[in-house]
C-alpha cells in the first residue's frame, strides 16, 4: 500500500497536514507505534510512524522538535501520524519541522485508535500480497492457501514456521525475540538457549528479518534463517509477512491482557495502612487476568529510567522466558511497572527473574533497569503486601547498581546493609547525621581518624588489639578515641544496641 490510501479509508478519518507529490505514493512497509523523543533506532526503513506526542510539551523549545523529526528522516520513515488526543491538536510547529525535512504529516483525531490504523495497513498489506498475480509470488500458492487457513484458525507460531518452510526441505528456521526468548523453531532446528540466541543475533549470524510490530527494543521479533543459501530472499519476506499477521494477533491479545492487568494492579495498589485490598475484588481481577485462583503469587515492580512503558514492555519480555509462570504486566495508576506471577509452588529457588535481566538489560544497556521481587504470598489478598515489598526491594535494587541493571529479591535483604538499601537517600542521610552527630560532617582531620577508628573497632567486634594492630596505633590510642567517639555521638560503645546503631549510621552514608 500506499501513504496516500491511508487517506481514502474513511474510517480512518486522518487529515493530511502536510504532504506532497512522490511522498505521498511511498510504499508502506509497515506500522510502528512510539513516543520516544529520539525514536530512531526504533525504526526500520518505509515505516509510518504513530505517535501521540507524549514527548512534547507546549513549553518545548523547537530543537526538541526538529530531533524528534530528523530520527524519523534519518530513519527512512514514510510519514509520521500525529494523534490529537494528547493536546487537542497537532502543534503548528510540527508541521512546519516536518515540511522541511519532506515527512508526510497527518492528523489522528482522538476518536480513532492508533490500534485501527495498525489493523487498516496491516489487513491492507495482506490483501495486497494475496491479490498479486501468481507469477508475483515468491511462496507456492499452495502454501499461502494452507498458511492463510493456518492464520485463519490461529494456529501455533512452530506450526506456521514448519509449513512455511516444508516445500524448501524444512530448514533451521527461528522465529526470536531480541533478549534470545524462542517464540518458534522447524523441527530441524536444535534446541538454543537464550544467551546464545542473543549472542546470535547481536552478531548478525545467519540471515536476520524483522518481523513487524509495536516498536519496542525489548521484544523485537526476528526471523532467523541458519544458512542464508535455505531460502531465497523474496521466499523469506513472504513468510516473514505471515508471522507479522501472527504477530498482530498476539498483540491484540495482549492489548486486551494489559487493560485487564492495569485493573489488577488499581486494586493491590488501592490497598494500604487500612488493610488489603477487597479480596473477592482480587479475585475477580486475577480470573480476567487469565490467573489461578490460588497463589503462590509474587510481585514484581520494576524501573527503567523515564519511559515508563518501555519498562513495562522489559519486564514483560523477562518473565515470558518462563511460559510455566503466568503473569499480568501493567502499570499502577502512579505510571510503576508491576507484575503479579503466578509461581511454581514446587520450585525452590523461587522467581528467576534474574537469570534473564542481563539479557533484557543488553537490549537497551545505557538505561539503567531494576527489578524487585515481592515474597510468596498465599492468596489474593496478600497481593497489596507483596507489592510493599516489590517496592521495597526495588529501592534496594537501585541502590545497589544506580547505574546499571539488578534484580533484588526480599529474600536477599538477609544482611543489614541490603536492608538499609532500600531506605530512602534522604532518611538515610538524616538517620546517619543523627546518630553520628558531629562525626558525620567529617569536617576535620581528626573527626576523619575517629570514623576510621569506628568502622574498624566495629569491624573488628570491638577487639581493642585487632583494631590497634590494623590502625598501627597503640592500643591506648584506641581507648582514648573511642572514649571520644561516646562523647560525640552519646553512645555506649560497650552496648550491642548502640553499637547497631552505629553500625547502621555508618552503612547509610
Amino acid at each position: 500500500m500506499h501513504v496516500q490510501d491511508l487517506l481514502q479509508l474513511d474510517a480512518l478519518d486522518l487529515t493530511l497536514l502536510w504532504g506532497e507529490g512522490p511522498l505521498l505514493t511511498r510504499e508502506v512497509s509497515g506500522v510502528t507505534a512510539t513516543d520516544l523523543a529520539d525514536p530512531e533506532r526504533c525504526l526500520q526503513p518505509g515505516e509510518l510512524v504513530l505517535s501521540g506526542l507524549v514527548w512534547w510539551t507546549p513549553d518545548a523549545d523547537r530543537t526538541t522538535v526538529d530531533r524528534f523529526v530528523a530520527a524519523l528522516h534519518s530513519a527512512g520513515a514514510t510519514a509520521l501520524l500525529a494523534g490529537e488526543k494528547t493536546h487537542g491538536t497537532v502543534p503548528d510547529v510540527l508541521v512546519d519541522s516536518c515540511r522541511e525535512r519532506g515527512i508526510v504529516l497527518m492528523a489522528v483525531p482522538a476518536h480513532t485508535t492508533f490500534r485501527a490504523i495498525t489493523e487498516a495497513v496491516h489487513l491492507r498489506q495482506w490483501g495486497d500480497l494475496s491479490r498479486r498475480p501468481t507469477g508475483h509470488h515468491a511462496l507456492p500458492e499452495n502454501v499461502r492457501t494452507e498458511l492463510a487457513g493456518l492464520l485463519a484458525e490461529d494456529a501455533a507460531p512452530d506450526t506456521l514456521l514448519d509449513r512455511a518452510f516444508a516445500h524448501l526441505g524444512g530448514p533451521a528456521c527461528y522465529l526470536v525475540t531480541a533478549t534470545g526468548r524462542v517464540i518458534a523453531r522447524t523441527p530441524a532446528a536444535p534446541h538454543l538457549p537464550a544467551e546464545q540466541a542473543a549472542r546470535e543475533l547481536t552478531a548478525a549470524a545467519g540471515t536476520g528479518l524483522r518481523i513487524e510490530g509495536e516498536a519496542g527494543p525489548y521484544d523485537d521479533w526476528q526471523l532467523s534463517l541458519r544458512d542464508p543459501a535455505d531460502a531465497p530472499p523474496r521466499v523469506l519476506h513472504e513468510i516473514a509477512e505471515v508471522m507479522a499477521q501472527y504477530r498482530h494477533r498476539v498483540e491484540l491479545r495482549q492489548t486486551a491482557g494489559r487493560r485487564a492487568a492495569d485493573a489488577l494492579l488499581a486494586l493491590a495498589g488501592a490497598g494500604g495502612s487500612d488493610g488489603p485490598a477487597d479480596g473477592a475484588a482480587l479475585e475477580a481481577a486475577l480470573h480476567a487476568c487469565g490467573l489461578p485462583a490460588t497463589g503462590p503469587y509474587r510481585v514484581v515492580a520494576a524501573s527503567g529510567g523515564e519511559e515508563r512503558e518501555q519498562t513495562v514492555r522489559a519486564l514483560a519480555e523477562a518473565l515470558r522466558h518462563s511460559p510455566g509462570e503466568p503473569f499480568a504486566a501493567g502499570r499502577l495508576q502512579g505510571g510503576e511497572a508491576v507484575a503479579v506471577v503466578r509461581t511454581d509452588p514446587d520450585a525452590e529457588d523461587g522467581l528467576p527473574l534474574g537469570e534473564r535481566w542481563p539479557l533484557v538489560h543488553a537490549c537497551r544497556p545505557q538505561t539503567p533497569l531494576h527489578a524487585g521481587v515481592s515474597g510468596p504470598v498465599a492468596a489474593a489478598d496478600g497481593l497489596t503486601s507483596a507489592l510493599g515489598q516489590a517496592r521495597y526491594a526495588l529501592a534496594a535494587a537501585r541502590a545497589g547498581a544506580p547505574g546499571g541493571a539488578r534484580v533484588t529479591s526480599v529474600e536477599d535483604l538477609s544482611t543489614l546493609g541490603a536492608l538499609l538499601a532500600g531506605v530512602p537517600a534522604d532518611v538515610r542521610t538524616a538517620f546517619s547525621s543523627r546518630v553520628l552527630g558531629p562525626l558525620a560532617r567529617a569536617g576535620s582531620t581528626s573527626h576523619r581518624m575517629l570514623l576510621e577508628t569506628l568502622e574498624s573497632f566495629l569491624a573488628h567486634h570491638g577487639s581493642w588489639a585487632r583494631t590497634a594492630a590494623t590502625l598501627h596505633l597503640h592500643v591506648n590510642t584506641v581507648h582514648y578515641r573511642i572514649q571520644r567517639i561516646e562523647t560525640l555521638t552519646g553512645r555506649d560503645l560497650s552496648r550491642l544496641d548502640h553499637k547497631l546503631d552505629l553500625q547502621a549510621a555508618l552503612l547509610c552514608r
